[in-house]
């Protein structure tokens, strides 16, 4: 090792002595909620004309919490359909193709349930739908992360959200939502189904990357 002594050494005529560097370890690479590493110097994406579609705004506004900087970095806009119940013609109207292709997020894809059903019509080769098996989103987020030990089972014939405020004794779904939106940080606040899903129709919409 290179003794660094007093006035060893003259640059320009002038005696100098060299230190050590005293800035530390260097800084480690910031990560994203969704556990990516950021890419802080990345330019500004212009909006693909590839989407993905979600059921409405509760799901649109927990993706752009986990995965927000990911797509900015892409270009994909997420955007809530506000119901799925006429998918197969809002498919139709989007015009799916090779560079504008589209990813859907449905609630509740479990086989038999009318999401499963109208999702199979679905057979555009540009176009993946998947989901999560949940009523609602709300329940992909960890029960631990709204401080509970488990999501309430709602009786058939009562309106999921109303009940599971009725259950917890929460005044408005609104309220609720965005007080458990608040304590959603990071990936491992969500149900693995979920991420799974959405790393799906990310990496679907932008093939070719």
């Amino acid at each position: 090792m290179l003794a660094l002594r007093k006035g060893a050494f003259s640059v320009d005529g002038r005696i100098v002595t060299l230190t050590r560097p005293t800035g530390g370890r260097p800084m480690a690479p910031r990560v994203t909620a969704s556990g990516s590493i950021s890419q802080t110097k990345h330019q500004a994406q212009t909006a693909r004309a590839s989407r993905i579609w979600v059921e409405g705004i509760h799901d649109a506004e927990l993706i752009e919490k986990i995965w927000g900087d990911d797509l900015r970095s892409v270009g994909i806009v997420v955007e809530p359909m506000g119901g799925m119940d006429d998918l197969v013609a809002d498919v139709a109207s989007f015009e799916p193709s090779r560079t504008r292709r589209l990813g859907v997020l449905l609630d509740h894809m479990r086989p038999g349930t009318k999401e499963h059903r109208i999702a199979k019509q679905v057979t555009d080769p540009y176009v993946l739908v998947t989901g999560h098996a949940f009523i609602d989103v709300w329940e992909a987020v960890r029960p631990a992360v709204a401080g509970i030990g488990a999501w309430p089972k709602i009786p058939m014939g009562t309106p999921w959200k109303e009940g599971v405020c009725d259950a917890l004794g929460a005044q408005h779904p609104g309220a609720f939502w965005r007080e458990l939106l608040a304590r959603v940080d990071t990936w491992t606040d969500l149900d693995t189904s979920l991420i799974n899903a959405v790393e799906r129709l990310i990496d679907f919409v932008t093939i070719g990357d």
